[in-house]
């Protein structure tokens, strides 16, 4: 999105050389067209380098950078352009110069919703390396970044490149299975890292700093759920601050250096507390520390007396936000195995109460009658999802099918047998992509 600067673009191409900048523009593009395919993302990088090639050469034209990256456009809105897809392309073709431009850099596709980059066997990459090593590198670039299109671009680059060189090295040593072995275990840090940015970075961008802070604090609250509210804050606002400070920065090592400081917070604050965390925040790499906090599942539910709910007064005050919050804060503790989505989808429905209401000419009885509804609709709703996923986490897949196969014919007598399957396999696929930790934001929040 920033404008075609030739100068930038020039200096970069310079600085790396052809074959850096090339590795780069794949990688920067596979990440922004997640959706495109190799041969579209090709094609795209093929035009940029010849672009920076031709326009950054000594004693090249001035006007050269600028008349390239016209027809570039031109070429983009033509009817058979080669390049990815996008759904915004058509707007954007309907303005022209460098407008037309920068609405174009602009543009980028959603994350896809689980990364479906598989690793091959050691064996196999060796032999797609030797056949052609550099349709070995262009692909697997291109696969793993719009794989993992949401970590900021110097983790995808620091974990691409050092992928590459053990593949390189490995491939032509005389024991090949004991080099993999070494350098996948140097490389350990380095996944994880681009896994857990991956990860973070992909919620941030669906739901925004203010409900990543929820949502971590609600994660927080489900796994720890006899911390209170003030310990447990901080935590989430600093998980938030972590991601609008690296998800989009090219520092080197933000995403790395931010994410280990926010895990010793974490350690330091809650191992006392409990055992879990203790045992997670034992290793000495906090990156596996980290992994390992992510990974921990809901601990069962404490008998605490029932959550106290915000006055209109308070909903409606200057810290409404933080009253509502605390209050989804104590929703989540009580109810361990409602899934982010749902909580998520309870942090929009407060802020619209309270947007509508607290505006209205009689906020009181406007929250009153909203509120309501909201009780007789929501609690069985929240019941159900909080003894879905629960179930789901307790028993083994089958099991879990088997038990839901059953209540759902209690529940539902008048259903045909072909209705009894559709309903179980809708609530099995949302149980399996939803009540996990890692679940992906988007896609959850349509599946709720």
């Amino acid at each position: 999105g920033k404008p075609y600067v030739r100068e930038k673009v020039c200096q970069e191409y310079k600085m790396l050389g052809k074959e850096n900048f090339r590795t780069l523009t794949i990688v920067a593009n596979s990440r922004k067209y997640s959706n495109g395919t190799f041969e579209e993302i090709g094609h795209l990088v093929r035009e940029i380098v010849s672009l920076a090639e031709t326009c950054c050469a000594e004693g090249a034209d001035p006007s050269c950078y600028d008349a390239g990256s016209t027809a570039l456009s031109v070429k983009s809105c033509s009817a058979d352009s080669p390049f990815p897809a996008h759904p915004g392309t058509a707007e954007c073709c309907a303005h022209e110069g460098l407008e037309r431009k920068l609405c174009l850099a602009a543009l980028r596709h959603p994350p896809q919703p689980l990364p479906r980059y598989l690793q091959p066997s050691d064996r196999e990459l060796c032999q797609a390396f030797r056949q052609d090593p550099r349709e070995f590198a262009d692909r697997f670039l291109y696969e793993y970044a719009s794989s993992y299109s949401q970590a900021p671009l110097p983790v995808l680059l620091g974990s691409t490149t050092t992928f590459l060189s053990m593949v390189s090295t490995c491939c032509i040593s005389r024991a090949p299975t004991a080099c993999f072995l070494k350098e996948k275990l140097e490389r350990k840090t380095l996944s994880l890292l681009t896994l857990t940015s991956n990860r973070i970075c992909s919620r941030f961008s669906a739901y925004g700093k203010d409900k990543v802070s929820f949502s971590y604090l609600a994660s927080l609250a489900q796994k720890v759920p006899t911390a209170p509210f003030e310990d447990l804050l901080p935590l989430a606002e600093d998980a938030a601050e972590l991601s609008a400070q690296c998800c989009d920065s090219v520092a080197e090592d933000c995403m790395q250096k931010k994410l280990l400081e926010h895990t010793a917070k974490v350690c330091a604050a809650l191992s006392a507390r409990d055992g879990r965390f203790a045992d997670c925040c034992r290793g000495k790499n906090l990156m596996e520390n980290h992994f390992c906090i992510l990974a921990m599942l809901p601990a069962p539910a404490p008998k605490l007396p029932e959550a106290p709910e915000p006055t209109n007064k308070e909903l409606c005050a200057k810290e409404g936000a933080l009253h509502a919050t605390r209050f989804l804060f104590e929703l989540a503790r009580r109810h361990p195995s409602l899934p982010d989505a749902v909580l998520a989808k309870l942090y929009d429905s407060a802020g619209k109460l309270r947007g509508e209401c607290c505006s209205s000419k009689d906020p009181s009885s406007c929250l009153d009658s909203t509120r309501q509804r909201m009780e007789a609709e929501l609690l069985p709703f929240l019941e159900k999802a909080d003894r879905l996923c629960g179930q789901y986490n307790k028993l083994p897949f089958l099991e879990f099918k088997k038990s839901l196969r059953e209540s759902l014919a209690h529940a539902e007598p008048e259903a045909s047998p072909a209705q009894l399957e559709q309903l179980l396999e809708q609530r099995a696929s949302f149980a399996s992509t939803c009540c996990l930790p890692d679940a992906p934001p988007l896609l959850c929040a349509a599946k709720v």
